[in-house]
């Protein structure tokens, strides 16, 4: 059995459709479905079992056997960066994924989760060190405090454990994310609705629209977690980014020329973002490529319309 954790978000609905891709269909999903669409995510995958991820957290609480489990994706956390319910924000994400590794790490089972690039806060710098990381809200904090947690028991741990530092993922079954759904999906919106797209005006001396970040496409988020997944050797924190810094506008050009018309118009910058706002990312991709990592990542030319045209074809 393969346990995928916010397996019917995001990035773990992707996981577990390319599990069923290789013919794995042995899978538990453990997610909180209090937002009922998520399911739609998962309406053409086949998994095992289904189990509210409180009720997963009690069980493996108690120790409880789930049987031979080859590898957990631990994807489901609290992804708001505007969550400001520290408590909260701390017990979905810090307390529960280290409740799940002492699980892992004491049935031998290879742990692989999602943490974030959001740890980085402004930069410049984006390398898997302590001196480069300086989180900048609740959400960012808690996976910043999870990896330190990890990094310091790292050497008792016998089986694998990656955290993945995720830069800014777009693609397929993200649509329940709404506000927090990434730049490509609003386009594609907005260019149906009005035909044109909404950036925001400069900041931090980037002009309209010149703020840079690494956007991936969740399908190299999921060749990444599924490579891991095959060399259970490898441990450590690893960036997960294309390590190409790309503009909004690049993103928005993109879109429009996917539509065949359009334009873009820019919007004031909102203050309540000001001195909390990515205005660059790039991963420095050196650790995960020095582990072994060859697989070329996709471009926002490439990664957009192929996005767009899931979209269109789903009528989402």
């Amino acid at each position: 059995m393969i346990i995928v954790t916010g397996g019917a978000g995001f990035i773990g609905s992707n996981i577990v459709h390319q599990l069923n891709a290789r013919g794995i269909s042995d899978i538990l999903v453990v997610d909180d479905l209090t937002d009922g669409r998520k399911c739609l995510n998962l309406n053409d995958a086949n998994i095992v079992d289904y189990l509210d991820k409180d009720d997963f957290l009690s069980r493996i609480r108690v120790g409880l056997d789930f049987g031979p489990v080859e590898a957990v994706f631990h994807q489901g956390a609290c992804s708001s960066t505007t969550e400001w319910d520290g408590r909260f924000v701390m017990q979905v994400n810090y307390e529960y994924s280290k409740a799940l590794l002492e699980w892992c790490s004491a049935t031998d089972t290879p742990f692989i989760y999602a943490s974030s690039a959001s740890v980085y806060g402004m930069g410049p710098t984006f390398r898997e060190a302590r001196e480069f990381e300086q989180p900048l809200n609740m959400y960012a904090y808690s996976k910043f405090l999870f990896d330190c947690h990890l990094r310091r028991i790292m050497h008792t741990c016998e089986a694998q454990v990656c955290g993945l530092r995720y830069f800014n993922v777009y693609g397929p079954r993200e649509q329940h994310k709404e506000s927090m759904a990434s730049v490509a999906y609003h386009f594609y919106n907005q260019l149906r609705d009005c035909g044109r797209v909404r950036l925001f005006e400069g900041s931090d001396g980037y002009g309209p629209g010149e703020q840079e970040r690494d956007f991936i496409h969740v399908d190299d988020i999921v060749a990444v977690n599924l490579w891991l997944f095959e060399h259970p050797e490898i441990s450590g924190i690893f960036n997960v980014g294309t390590g190409r810094a790309q503009s909004f506008n690049d993103v928005a050009h993109a879109a429009v020329k996917w539509h065949g018309s359009g334009g873009i118009d820019f919007i004031p910058f909102p203050e309540h973002l000001k001195g909390r706002y990515q205005s660059y990312t790039q991963a420095d991709m050196q650790a995960l490529r020095a582990a072994g990592y060859e697989r070329e990542f996709i471009p926002v030319e490439t990664g957009v319309p192929r996005y767009l045209d899931w979209l269109k074809d789903r009528k989402l």
